[in-house]
């Protein structure tokens, strides 16, 4: 029992969300308990307004919430004061963003490493670490390339990478294929769910498309701020 408990990352008890508290309250969460256990590959998903992007938000310590708690890795992180966020953030969450946000004058290499500096890592570390993770997402002969020599898809594979490149605890990805054609789509989907596999890397996605949600191993369906379904599909045999 007490190795599962370690299997946890992610425990949200609680949480509710009210934007606007002076004027219209909009209450973006409503009570939403939450576990996401070591090695999942979550969907959230629901219509636009139903709160997912916010819990993502609150999840990955970008929001606080109005009321309850947030655990990450047996830290309350709504407790955190900003600078003590900044580094928990850099040190146990990776991001990946709808429009990419890779820095537009730094090439696809630099790209990777930037948090990996900002962790002080060897030279030699960050090195390796950025080869094999472009390697992995099949960009490691365009490590020169800047952002706006790539296309959408190969952008988003580079922030891919990037969210990687800490050694981080889980991803949280927020729409991440928005922007992406089939195409693109299937190929990122593919890079996660075999680093899903091979990594034991933790997944939670902000979707409402509907080929994340085929590829999830669990979907939790929000509305109105609450979740309104929670459901844990069969893996398929590797």
């Amino acid at each position: 029992m007490e190795e599962n408990q370690h299997d946890i990352v992610i425990s949200a008890k609680g949480l509710h969300k009210i934007y606007d508290e002076t004027k219209v309250p909009v209450h973006a969460l409503q009570g939403v308990d939450l576990e996401i256990r070591r090695g999942e590959f979550t969907a959230i998903v629901g219509p636009s307004g139903s709160g997912k992007s916010t819990l993502l938000n609150i999840i990955g310590g970008l929001d606080t919430p109005t009321e309850g708690t947030i655990i990450v890795n047996g830290q309350d992180i709504s407790k955190l004061s900003d600078n003590q966020l900044i580094d928990f953030r850099k040190n146990n969450i990776g991001f990946v963003f709808q429009s990419y946000n890779l820095i537009p004058v730094l090439t696809a290499k630099e790209n990777v490493e930037f948090v990996m500096m900002l962790q002080k890592r060897s030279r030699k570390e960050m090195d390796e670490r950025v080869h094999n993770l472009l390697d992995a997402v099949g960009l490691g002969d365009r490590t020169d390339n800047k952002p706006s020599e790539l296309s959408g898809g190969q952008q988003q594979r580079v922030a891919v990478a990037r969210a990687l490149a800490s050694k981080p605890s889980f991803v949280l990805a927020d729409e991440p294929t928005a922007n992406l054609d089939s195409h693109s789509t299937a190929n990122l989907l593919d890079i996660m769910a075999r680093l899903n596999k091979q990594e034991n890397m933790t997944f939670v996605f902000s979707t409402h498309d509907q080929r994340v949600i085929d590829r999830a191993r669990r979907v939790i369906v929000l509305d109105d701020g609450k979740i309104i379904s929670d459901k844990t599909l069969a893996a398929t045999a590797s």
